[in-house]
């Protein structure tokens, strides 16, 4: 049995703090994964930001909502779909991934939860657990599933070094040099092809 896990941002939606800096001129929020591997420092500075500059979640799901999957992403995810359990594993919140996964026809998406104040400004940040990507992927294989996964920041490496077989996807220079272990490709078809690849390689059938 085969199960895929995929990052959510930078595989198939657009980065989240990325078009919020870009729709608040708040440059600092460009930081994410691909940059910081320290995720509570990221996530400190981020919610330092959002309280400096006012902005609430309610602001922050304004942009969101404008948000669409990258080109060709939910045409890949289904296909992916059609031969595959697939699991979305991700280091977002659900407050924030909830118009994200309606475009992306509800897949299931494993990630972390918001403490929101009641004036509805980021208060915290809830974490799943730590490391939550490596120890989901970790579980799915005691359940004898054989893990694939794809992912294109620092806070994905651990899950892909666990998973069966492992793909950088769309990952900037400084992941792909200090991850060298890993193929990267940037098409959508490339890594289907791979996917495939590892799956009839396995003794195990893939999932119909």
């Amino acid at each position: 049995m085969q199960v895929i896990c995929l990052d959510l941002e930078g595989v198939l939606v657009p980065e989240v703090w990325l078009r919020l800096a870009e729709e608040t001129g708040i440059d600092a929020l460009r930081a994410t994964t691909r940059d910081i591997s320290d995720y509570d420092a990221l996530m400190q500075q981020r919610l330092g930001l959002l309280r400096e500059h006012g902005l609430n979640l309610q602001s922050i799901l304004a942009v969101i909502d404008r948000m669409q999957p990258l080109p060709g992403a939910k045409a890949f995810l289904d296909e992916l779909r059609e031969h595959f359990q697939v699991i979305i594993l991700s280091d977002t919140f659900y407050e924030f991934a909830q118009p994200l996964m309606a475009k992306l026809a509800w897949p299931t998406l494993l990630c972390h939860r918001l403490d929101i104040s009641p004036e509805g400004h980021l208060a915290n940040y809830l974490l799943r657990q730590t490391d939550a990507k490596r120890k989901s992927v970790m579980a799915l294989q005691q359940l004898n599933y054989r893990v694939l996964a794809a992912g294109d920041s620092y806070n994905d490496t651990t899950m892909l070094a666990a998973a069966d077989a492992g793909f950088l996807f769309r990952a900037p220079e400084n992941v792909v040099t200090e991850f060298p272990q890993f193929p990267v490709t940037s098409d959508y078809e490339t890594l289907h092809d791979w996917f495939l690849e590892a799956a009839e390689n396995s003794k195990h059938d893939i999932f119909r």
